[in-house]
């Protein structure tokens, strides 16, 4: 018996409407993720409400303004002009909605635990409006079992039954902000849902906007899969950050041994070392998995050895660059230091967990005399979860860099001028550079 026998004629109906590009899409949260996914709906036909709490969010998009640079607006006010995409604070609007997609943070807390109330808020939010036949996706990264345990209970508390009266899946994203070569339409898309009737439903649903859908067995292999792609990153980064402060030790170019093993045609992918992870997956996800294991009494060792490695980073960094200012015989507390590169990675506007700002906090608790940034897709650096900075982006001048006893690159733009920077500048702390090949200090 084939799983098109089994579907009802309720599931029939929303994959005819899917199909038909009449179903009615929501997303809830339009930041990196949601957007993205919004928009792509929109220009496959369908109409779609982006839900948000972020008011000024809400007011640009309906002027048809992007805040997310690598998004134009003209992609925007194209939807606007057709009726296809239209943006809302208000979630009582989400009865009219058959297919609701969450792309909301699920950051840590304070003592490295999962914070889920993002996501379990909505999810309550969405049981109040709850009516027969809607599809529920979860997009955010999250530990096994959110999809199928905790959202699931929510959901059912009205009494509809998840597989039978509404249908529930998961869908990790796998965005990357300003790639030029993967996009949310390229990317394939896993997709598990919690009965084989809501992976049907939920394929029909991504299928009419990526080219390569994913299906799994089950919510949980899809929540793991999103895991393992982190923490396999997040391990090799660690690997790679460690060999670093040891090549430096034994006076190894660790580029230089990274380009060579790089030669090898099979079982070697390249990783480099950084001043820290940044973004809102690698230094957050693996520790969900972290977090979750310990209800089945399991320390996952590997997985907080690589986050003490990659946390330490930026102490690394502060050391070395303590190291050249005595060098040159500047104590810290009247070294004046300018930061190259506040968002966690080339050529994008986004800060969050940036090691960056850990630098920043780190120079200023050390009692730098000044400490600025300079970053072109960041001009105004205000509050951000832990940190409390008021700054303003310094203007590249030829004045302004021989100002500062040290100028530390940790976010390589391709935007910055790094002739100009040496040229200009007293002293460089310098993460990998290509082209031009700039060795003053290395961190």
């Amino acid at each position: 018996m084939t799983l098109r026998v089994l579907l009802g004629s309720q599931d029939m109906s929303l994959i005819e409407k899917i199909t038909s590009k009449s179903a009615r899409i929501g997303v809830i949260g339009l930041g990196y993720v949601g957007l993205p996914l919004a928009i792509e709906f929109g220009k496959a036909g369908f109409k779609v409400k982006g839900f948000d709490i972020d008011c000024s969010k809400i007011e640009q998009l309906k002027q048809g303004q992007s805040y997310i640079q690598h998004i134009p607006s003209e992609k925007i006010q194209d939807l606007l002009k057709s009726d296809r995409l239209y943006a809302t604070t208000n979630f009582n609007e989400l009865t009219e909605i058959d297919c609701i997609i969450i792309c909301l943070p699920t950051p840590l807390n304070k003592n490295r635990e999962p914070d889920l109330s993002y996501v379990l808020n909505a999810t309550k939010v969405i049981a109040e409006y709850l009516h027969p036949g809607q599809l529920i996706v979860l997009e955010s990264t999250t530990y096994p079992g959110t999809t199928d345990e905790d959202m699931r209970h929510i959901l059912e508390e009205t009494g509809f039954e998840a597989g039978k009266d509404f249908y529930l899946a998961y869908s990790p994203e796998r965005e990357d902000p300003n790639n030029q070569n993967f996009s949310v339409t390229t990317i394939p898309k896993v997709v598990g849902g919690y009965t084989p009737q809501c992976l049907e439903v939920a394929i029909a649903l991504y299928n009419s906007i990526v080219s390569n859908t994913v299906p799994v067995s089950s919510t949980r292999v899809a929540e793991a899969a999103k895991l393992l792609e982190n923490i396999y990153r997040s391990v090799n980064i660690a690997l790679v950050n460690e060999l670093k402060m040891l090549f430096d030790k034994m006076d190894i170019d660790i580029w230089e041994v990274i380009e060579t093993a790089k030669t090898k045609p099979f079982g070697f992918q390249a990783f480099y070392p950084g001043p820290g992870l940044g973004g809102h997956c690698i230094p957050i996800d693996p520790f969900y998995l972290t977090w979750k294991a310990r209800e089945y009494d399991f320390h996952t060792r590997f997985i907080e050895l690589a986050g003490e490695v990659n946390t330490y980073m930026p102490y690394y960094v502060l050391q070395k660059t303590i190291d050249a200012l005595n060098e040159r015989g500047i104590a810290m507390k009247n070294a004046q230091i300018l930061v190259l590169g506040v968002a966690y990675k080339k050529d994008v506007a986004d800060i969050r967990e940036s090691a960056s700002l850990k630098l920043i906090e780190l120079f200023l608790s050390k009692g730098a005399k000044r400490v600025d940034y300079s970053d072109p897709h960041v001009p105004t650096l205000n509050e951000h979860r832990k940190y409390s900075f008021q700054m303003q982006s310094i203007a590249l001048t030829a004045v302004n860099l021989a100002a500062y006893d040290c100028v530390v690159i940790s976010t390589n733009h391709s935007v910055y001028d790094y002739k100009f920077i040496l040229k200009n500048s007293r002293l460089i702390m310098i993460r990998e550079m290509r082209s031009p090949r700039l060795i003053l200090k290395r961190w």
